[in-house]
């Protein structure tokens, strides 16, 4: 592959290809399933015969091929066959890859992050392993807690200092007739998540 080359272009979908790899000069066949730019992976995928699974998916790093040769169904029928797992080949590499939803993807994307950052934003790198226990099993049952520096705050008004056990929970905000309630619901919680 030359340098300005891109993956896609070297490694077309749809495309039957035998790749040799360094080191060792292994050799791996099988459908161009896709590319990455970003990672310079490409997807080989090649169909079992006599299993249920459907296909070997394989993931080789580009600067590991040594050689590539692209297999000419026509006039490799046996290799094609074979790689594709049936002897009607022809007619599935003719088929159409599936349309990609762009704006799902990114919509999709979005939502992984959005996940993701809302679960970093609930670890506390400072809080000890016990404490971070105790946060958890607190927002799995409760749903609003927070951290305030090594402290948990539970509902805005009950907070949890270390060493995080029940007697280190305290009111910081009375706002209605479930205060009483809700402090001694987050102490049997910690009790128990203490344990």
């Amino acid at each position: 592959m030359s340098g300005s080359e891109t993956l896609a272009r070297a490694y077309p979908v749809n495309t039957l290809v035998e790749l040799t790899l360094a080191p060792g000069n292994e050799k791996v066949s099988g459908l161009v399933y896709c590319t990455d730019e970003i990672s310079q992976a490409i997807v080989l995928k090649k169909s079992l015969v006599h299993t249920t699974l459907s296909s070997e998916v394989t993931v080789i790093h580009a600067s590991s091929v040594t050689k590539k040769r692209i297999i000419d169904p026509d006039k490799e029928g046996k290799a094609a066959e074979e790689i594709m797992g049936t002897p009607y080949y022809k007619e599935e590499l003719k088929l159409p890859l599936p349309n990609v939803n762009r704006r799902a993807l990114e919509d999709r994307e979005r939502r992984a992050l959005r996940i993701a950052e809302e679960a970093f934003s609930k670890i506390n790198d400072k809080a000890s392993v016990e404490g971070q226990q105790i946060f958890d099993k607190l927002l799995k049952a409760c749903n609003e807690v927070e951290w305030r520096g090594n402290s948990i705050l539970v509902l805005k008004e009950i907070r949890v200092d270390p060493p995080y056990t029940a007697d280190s929970c305290s009111l910081i905000k009375k706002s209605g007739g479930l205060d009483a309630h809700s402090l001694v619901r987050v102490k049997k919680i910690v009790e128990a998540a203490s344990k």
